[in-house]
């Protein structure tokens, strides 16, 4: 047999024909999206319309109440001569009558005569606790100072402390304070 004859004795074998593409999915899923949205936007309440409403009823005019730096300028210019500063800075707390608190905090800049005021969410230093300041009666201001002067406070009341302890020892004791060295000529 030669290479181009056809051979008798096989079957002749064809291939089977291709298949047809498959049709795009792409509109499908687009079409159901658009239904699905329709249905949604279909399910939401309905708005009334201002006409269909019912008439606003006249109301009395509200109270507006100052405005808070109005007002803690004006306390502060009654109370801050109690204020300690500490490099032309203070905080304060303001008492506030709808939370029965000092909520309302001020750092509180001043410049030559000049105070400024910024409203801040809370105090970050240790209230006022000892001094006249803190004794004031029906003031509307909590008064704050410095870690640093807080410690030195602290120190001085620990000394005065220990010398009162230290003296009181002493004269249940018996024994006198010790003299101090005078100063040589």
């Amino acid at each position: 047999m030669y290479q181009h004859e056809p051979n008798e004795f096989e079957p002749e074998v064809t291939p089977p024909p291709e298949p047809e593409p498959k049709p795009s999915m792409v509109p499908s899923w687009v079409m159901l999206g658009f239904i699905v949205g329709a249905l949604f936007v279909w399910a939401l309440p309905k708005r009334e319309t201002a006409s269909a409403s019912t008439p606003l009823e006249s109301s009395a005019p509200e109270v507006q109440t100052t405005p808070r730096f109005t007002t803690i300028e004006a306390v502060f210019a009654e109370w801050g001569q109690y204020a300690v500063w500490h490099h032309d800075r203070t905080e304060i707390a303001l008492w506030n009558n709808e939370t029965q608190a000092y909520s309302d905090c001020y750092e509180v800049l001043r410049n030559d005569g000049a105070f400024f005021f910024r409203s801040i969410p809370r105090l970050t230093h240790p209230l006022l606790t000892h001094g006249p300041q803190a004794n004031l009666e029906n003031c509307p201001l909590q008064f704050t100072e410095t870690a640093m002067q807080r410690a030195a406070w602290l120190g001085e009341k620990n000394q005065e402390t220990w010398r009162s302890i230290s003296t009181a020892a002493r004269e249940n004791m018996g024994v006198a304070p010790p003299a101090t060295a005078a100063p040589r000529p």
